[in-house]
């Protein structure tokens, strides 16, 4: 690593020449990564910890966010003195691949010098996977302490643990599924329509312009947004409280707070995402089906896996429940794996794993230390 290693939140690109065969069967060459890094390795290299993002998240997991000025999606995780510890652990966050943040996807260059935009092949969950093993193996990292993350970072920890179980000590998978439903494929749906029925869009060739599909990306963002909350913390937050007005406007403005927060969730998301983008990464995820890929029966994708398994999930998350994470850990029983399962409470739905929710911290430090001596 550079002499900069131990910096917190130091932010690193490398372009890889590939290379890399997706699942689609087209292939990438060379492979752009964006990625930060947090702590330093330890000198047996043993101390190298992955975390994966979500669907909207990106590499600064813990440092400001260069175009929002917000903390990391994952400060309360990811610090001094938190459970994963640049202290003890080398922190790693890698921007997926097909993200919009520095690494390989559909804004980036082709061989003609213009944006890939539709371009771009298709790519799943396991094509991120993959893509992150090379980026490790050219940094000499052969194993890995721990791979952890929430939602689509979830289901990558899965993956990580079934194409690479050797490479993987602990793995803790949070508010994840090990496939998407049909309910989940539906609302990436609408999303993706939102953003293909803009008139900005056009086909996804609008970098030249600037002129962005940002209408049709923010009705994509409010509607997957509706899915991350749950219907107790809308009704504590919002109930059908008017927004700065004692009365109804018997118009379609946002008379109702929770439809002026939905809006501005919508406005600022397009500030710091790219559509297609959006596109590329929503299909990757309708296309995860973990059992599909290992003859139809989950349990294959772990037989015999070293792996230390920690499965967190949360009682008012409807778009990845308890029950999806239980079908993980039955999964995991069946094939022999070592694996620790709870359900926290909390009111806020699926974001939970991001926010500060009891116990959460807690599971994951003393999951990790456990580890630490093995």
């Amino acid at each position: 690593m550079a002499d900069d290693a131990s910096l917190f939140g130091a932010a690193r690109a490398v372009s890889l020449p590939g290379p890399l065969t997706l699942d689609g069967g087209a292939s990438l060459a060379p492979v752009d990564f964006a990625y930060e890094t947090y702590g330093a390795l330890n000198e047996d290299r043993s101390n190298a910890i992955l975390i994966c993002h979500a669907l909207t998240g990106d590499q600064h997991v813990a440092s400001t966010h260069p175009v929002t000025g917000k903390p990391g999606w994952w400060a309360r995780m990811v610090g001094e003195g938190k459970p994963i510890d640049p202290a003890r652990h080398f922190v790693i966050c890698v921007n997926v691949l097909g993200s919009c943040m520095g690494s390989a996807g559909p804004a980036s260059l082709a061989e003609d010098g213009k944006p890939y935009a539709m371009r771009f092949p298709v790519i799943t969950i396991r094509d991120m996977v993959r893509a992150q093993a090379m980026l490790l193996d050219h940094l000499g990292i052969e194993t890995l302490h721990a791979v952890i993350g929430g939602s689509m970072g979830g289901m990558q920890v899965l993956e990580w643990a079934a194409c690479y179980p050797a490479r993987v000590r602990s793995a803790v998978a949070i508010a994840t599924a090990p496939r998407h439903s049909a309910q989940n494929i539906a609302f990436h749906e609408v999303g993706r329509q939102a953003i293909m029925a803009d008139p900005n869009w056009r086909g996804g060739d609008y970098y030249a312009d600037g002129e962005q599909p940002t209408k049709g990306l923010a009705v994509a963002r409010m509607a997957a947004h509706i899915t991350y909350l749950s219907e107790e913390g809308l009704t504590e937050k919002f109930g059908r409280r008017l927004q700065d007005r004692q009365a109804k406007t018997f118009g379609f403005d946002a008379d109702f707070q929770v439809e002026s927060y939905l809006r501005h969730q919508g406005i600022s998301f397009v500030d710091r995402f790219d559509a297609n983008s959006y596109l590329y990464i929503t299909r990757a995820m309708d296309y995860f089906d973990l059992a599909e890929e290992h003859g139809g029966l989950l349990a294959n994708a772990f037989a015999g896996s070293p792996t230390r398994f920690c499965v967190i999930s949360f009682d008012s998350d409807w778009l990845y429940p308890t029950s999806e994470a239980k079908m993980i850990v039955r999964a995991l029983n069946a094939s022999g794996a070592e694996v620790s399962f709870v359900e926290l409470s909390s009111p806020f739905g699926h974001d939970a794993f991001l926010l500060d929710t009891p116990g959460m911290n807690a599971t994951v430090d003393g999951f990790l230390r456990a580890g630490e001596g093995k």
